[in-house]
C-alpha cells in the first residue's frame, strides 16, 4: 500500500465579470492520483470540508481509484484563488485549513490506516503550514522503521513566507526522506545564492547514512538531475508541445516513486538496496519521470498519465 499525506484544494481563477472556475488542485493529492493512474495501491490523507467543494475533491479521488479513509469535516474545503484583472495579472488569496487527525498512537506507533504502507509520501503546504505540519511530520517519525518516505518541498513563498523557518521544516523531512524531489526554484528560494545542485548535494549528505538514497532536482526545461552515492545522472526532456506546466512536478514525482515501486526498491527493508542504487538505474527513473511530466504538459491543467500512456 502507498500513502499520500497533504492537502487538497480547490484553485479558483476568477475572471473580470465572470464566475469562478474551480478545479481540484493540491500537490500531494495530484501525486496520489498520479500513481493511481500508474497502477498502484494508493491513500490519500487529507481534510477536506463536507461541502460542495469537499464533492469535488472526494468524488476526483474516488474516480482516480485513490482509497480515501478519512471522511470530510465541518471546516470549510480549502481554496486558493486567483483573480486576474483586466490586463490578465494576478492577485491571490488564500482560505487554507490544514488540520488533521492524530495518525500515531499516544506511545508514537502508526494507527491502523498506515499499518499497511510501504511507502509514504508527502511535502508542499502539508509539511509547513500549522497545526497539521506536526501530525505530518509524527506520521513520518512513525513510519520511518517500516516504509520508504518520499519528500517534496514544493514551496509555496506566498504562502508561506518565512524562508528561515521554511528551511529549518524543510530540512527536517529532508532528514526522515529517503527519496526526495525539489525543483531549481524550491532550492533557489530556500537556499539564495546557491547553486541548486550544490544544495541538492547537501540535501544527501545531510542524514549521514540515514539521510537520503535520491535527491532529485528537477530543472524545467533543461531536464532532470539527481544524486545518489555512486555519483550523478541526468536525461534531457522530451520535446513536446506545452500547453501549460500546471502538475509537472506532481507527475514527475509520482511516476519517480512508481518506477521504484516497480523495481521492488519500496519498504525499510530494501533501503539499503535504495541506497545502492547505481547511477544508470537512476537515470532510467528520471527518464520515466520526465516521460510522465512532458505527457502532462502537453494537455491543460494538472492531468498526470496513465501507465498505458507512459509505456506508448
Amino acid at each position: 500500500m502507498l500513502t499520500v499525506i497533504g492537502e487538497a484544494l480547490i484553485d479558483e481563477v476568477v475572471r473580470p465579470g465572470k464566475d469562478p472556475l474551480p478545479h481540484v488542485g493540491g500537490s500531494p493529492m495530484n501525486v496520489a492520483v498520479g500513481l493511481a493512474r500508474l497502477g498502484h495501491p494508493v491513500q490519500f490523507l487529507g481534510r477536506y470540508g463536507h461541502d460542495a467543494y469537499g464533492d469535488m475533491v472526494g468524488g476526483y479521488l474516488r474516480t482516480n481509484s485513490v482509497m480515501v479513509p478519512l471522511a470530510p469535516d465541518a471546516q470549510p474545503t480549502s481554496v486558493a484563488r486567483a483573480v486576474l484583472d483586466d490586463a490578465g495579472a494576478a492577485s491571490y488569496e488564500f482560505a487554507l485549513d490544514w488540520s488533521l487527525p492524530e495518525l500515531t498512537s499516544t506511545d508514537g506507533a502508526p494507527n491502523f490506516m498506515l499499518g499497511a504502507t510501504t511507502l509514504l509520501h508527502t511535502g508542499s503546504i502539508a509539511t509547513m503550514l500549522s497545526p497539521g505540519a506536526k501530525q505530518v511530520l509524527a506520521a513520518v517519525t512513525a513510519l520511518h522503521p517500516l516504509a520508504t518516505i518520499a519528500f517534496d518541498p514544493n514551496c509555496r513563498p506566498s504562502i508561506i513566507t518565512d524562508v528561515d523557518y521554511a528551511r529549518v521544516q524543510a530540512e527536517k523531512f529532508v532528514r526522515m526522506a529517503d527519496v526526495v524531489k525539489a525543483s531549481d526554484e524550491d532550492l533557489a528560494w530556500l537556499y539564495p545564492g546557491v547553486d541548486p545542485k550544490e544544495s541538492a548535494r547537501a540535501w544527501l549528505a545531510i542524514g549521514g547514512t540515514q539521510g537520503p538514497a535520491i535527491v532529485v532536482l528537477t530543472q524545467g526545461g533543461d531536464g532532470p538531475w539527481a544524486v545518489c552515492a555512486a555519483g550523478e545522472a541526468a536525461c534531457p526532456v522530451p520535446d513536446v508541445q506545452v500547453v501549460d506546466t500546471v502538475g509537472a512536478g506532481d507527475s514527475f514525482m509520482a511516476a519517480l516513486l512508481s518506477t521504484l515501486v516497480d523495481r521492488e526498491l519500496d519498504g525499510a527493508q530494501r533501503r539499503g538496496d535504495l541506497r545502492g542504487i547505481s547511477t544508470a538505474t537512476l537515470a532510467e527513473m528520471i527518464g520515466y519521470a520526465a516521460r510522465a511530466a512532458a505527457i502532462t504538459v502537453s494537455r491543460a491543467g494538472a492531468n498526470p498519465p496513465s501507465r498505458d500512456e507512459l509505456q506508448k
